[in-house]
């Protein structure tokens, strides 16, 4: 609220990072900007969800009273170099794991199902729509669909000795789904994915070859 009255003040353009989490356990796929959402308001994932939320309709509050001029993005599952090892997202973990010969955990039985777009690909169309004058949220992910069983395995591809995968349960409240309609960004303003998921693991886990050889050579 405090940059929204900032841009407010200054006649400030306004991007909000928002997230796929707006849509929380969806109830369809892929998610459209129109679906509302089925979120669990106490969970315990409550607090990032409904923050989003809250943020969102904030955003929009001060567009349609204030005439600020913002824009909305919901970004959806996003990997590339010089992400962290250890930020806890599916990607960062199978590659620790890989890398220090660890068994790799997968959370329930590995069907739920998530799309990976590369970081090029996602500020093409954070850019683009900071261009447009488009203001509702506007979905920005890649619409290939793959199980995090299959998303796991093609990671392990790219290790010679990758270790077992094994199963832990699955957290509270976690997504069964998650699969951007795009279909809004290529009719605003002609974004799609170009980068394939294979192309942009081999760049992705070759950085993480590398970092990790470097972190061990220095010790």
């Amino acid at each position: 609220m405090h940059t929204l009255e900032l841009a407010r003040e200054k006649g400030a353009k306004y991007l909000l990072a928002s997230t796929s989490e707006c849509y929380g356990d969806p109830d369809v796929s892929p998610q459209s900007e129109s679906y509302w959402g089925h979120v669990n308001p106490v969970g315990p994932r409550s607090v990032y969800d409904e923050a989003k939320r809250f943020a969102e309709a904030t955003t929009m509050a001060y567009h349609r009273h204030h005439s600020v001029d913002t824009h909305i993005v919901r970004i959806f599952n996003t990997y590339g170099p010089r992400m962290r090892l250890n930020d806890g997202r599916a990607l960062p973990n199978f590659v620790y794991q890989a890398l220090t010969g660890t068994p790799i955990t997968m959370y329930g039985d590995g069907e739920q199902t998530r799309s990976f777009c590369y970081v090029s690909d996602l500020i093409d169309g954070v850019y683009r729509l900071s261009q447009s004058n488009e203001h509702m949220p506007t979905n920005i992910g890649n619409p290939v669909e793959l199980t995090i069983y299959e998303f796991a395995v093609r990671v392990l591809s790219h290790f010679s000795n990758a270790p077992k995968i094994i199963f832990v349960p699955l957290p509270e409240d976690d997504p069964k789904q998650r699969c951007p309609d795009i279909s809004k960004a290529k009719r605003l303003f002609g974004w799609e994915p170009k980068v394939n998921l294979e192309d942009g693991l081999k760049v992705t886990i070759d950085f993480f070859k590398e970092q990790f050889a470097k972190t061990r050579a220095s010790r």
